[in-house]
């Protein structure tokens, strides 16, 4: 029997303890503000950035073996693009209103 691979995405339902766990060993670590969402992105962004179908166990696997400094570079990125927006945003708004000074 050949075994089963799945987009990630798909094996979730089936795997929401593992991730409550990891949230709660990062907790452990921390990390207070950790959640199941960012720790999913986490895994997406940093762990199956290239391979997304994988069979159940590797999933788990995968999970459990996120370390905390992996997590802590997904924070890191995950701020500085916020940083960035905001900065984006502030310059729109100051252009917006140089332009209403100057009407």
């Amino acid at each position: 029997m050949e075994p089963v691979k799945k987009h990630v995405n798909e094996w979730k339902p089936y795997i929401n303890e593992v991730i409550q766990s990891k949230v709660e060993e990062l907790v452990m670590l921390g990390y207070d503000g950790a959640s199941q969402a960012e720790v999913w992105e986490c895994l997406n962004q940093k762990v199956w950035r290239k391979n997304k179908d994988k069979q159940l166990h590797e999933v788990v696997q995968d999970i459990l073996h996120m370390s905390g400094s992996v997590y802590m570079s997904f924070l890191t990125v995950q701020a500085q693009q916020q940083d960035d927006q905001l900065l984006e945003q502030i310059e729109a708004l100051t252009q917006w209103e140089a332009g209403q000074v100057e009407s």
